[in-house]
């Protein structure tokens, strides 16, 4: 079984921002090794319950263990469910309204850190890339069969690389000779692409590229919006949502769901008072997003880039 030594990042900020009741409904949308599902779990009491969703059927079997006196007690439920199937998983179960949702967003360490799974740079394994290993897009069919536009576009779109145009360029003309089979290829390939002086600086020169196909693979971004909409919708009064982002992409997509559920839209010219269907339906808990302490940037060196944004139902 996979061990997930993984360091759950913003983790007494997010759950607390939850603002947990000891009997209420809640769901974390994003598994992984559990630190957010166990610290949710030891501030319910017997009535209250937890749905924890995951893609990854290794990180459900994992929290089977690790969350077993939990699951003993019956508190907890896992759904191995991608989770922009949030709200028809949930009714399934017989639940229409949740008191907190949490997302800890961006792959985990575990993930990252098996070879096999293809997601990183850092090891040579077949290209794969995929959160659900039932799926059948993978990075491997990405890389060798989406034509020139689509590589431009995504890595432009998801990598914010500059030289989308170069990689996708070279990605072209080195499978015309032969399929590109390995994250060691990849990487190689991506590094002959971009300008010796470019490569300097910004970290390793094919992470961009790399989060752009991953984020492709997934549909990550579709997935956040199509589920926030979601959680947003079955949100019990006072209820919470905590969402963790660890990239620009996804944490502006957020700020700006966020925003337009809290603003007054356009009012008539001289209106004296606002009526109550024009008023927002949510209150943002932190104008500004929470950032990791610098003890635990120096605890976790992934925790750099991780925002912490929560909204609330009125």
């Amino acid at each position: 079984m996979t061990e997930f030594k993984h360091t759950t990042v913003l983790l007494e900020e997010t759950v607390n921002g939850l603002d947990v009741k000891e009997d209420g409904i809640y769901v974390d949308c994003t598994l992984g090794g559990g630190g957010h599902s166990r610290l949710i779990l030891s501030k319910l009491g017997e009535n209250g319950h937890l749905y924890s969703f995951d893609q990854d059927q290794t990180a459900i079997d994992y929290n089977q263990k690790n969350l077993a006196e939990y699951v003993a007690k019956g508190q907890v439920t896992f759904v191995k469910s991608n989770f922009r199937n949030l709200k028809n998983e949930l009714n399934h179960l017989g639940i229409d309204g949740v008191d907190g949702v949490l997302y800890d967003l961006g792959v985990s360490s575990p993930q990252f850190d098996d070879a096999g799974r293809g997601f990183s740079y850092r090891f040579d394994a077949p290209l794969d890339m995929r959160m659900d290993q039932t799926q059948k897009l993978n990075a491997r069919e990405v890389v060798n069969e989406w034509s020139y536009n689509d590589l431009v576009r995504i890595f432009f779109r998801y990598g914010e690389e500059k030289y989308s145009k170069q990689v996708a360029r070279k990605i072209e003309s080195t499978r015309e000779e032969k399929p590109i089979e390995t994250t060691g290829e990849l990487a190689d390939l991506i590094k002959s692409a971009i300008p010796a002086a470019a490569r300097r600086t910004g970290g390793h020169p094919a992470k961009k590229i790399f989060q752009a196909i991953r984020i492709a693979v997934n549909d990550e971004l579709g997935a956040l919006e199509e589920s926030l909409e979601q959680a947003l919708q079955i949100l019990n009064p006072a209820g919470r949502i905590s969402v963790i982002t660890f990239q620009s992409l996804e944490d502006r997509l957020v700020k700006r769901m966020f925003k337009e559920q809290t603003e007054i839209g356009d009012l008539p010219a001289g209106l004296p008072i606002i009526p109550d269907d024009m008023k927002p339906k949510y209150k943002l808990i932190n104008r500004k997003p929470i950032i990791p302490s610098e003890d635990e940037l120096e605890e976790n060196r992934r925790s750099h880039s991780a925002k912490l944004r929560i909204i609330e139902k009125l």
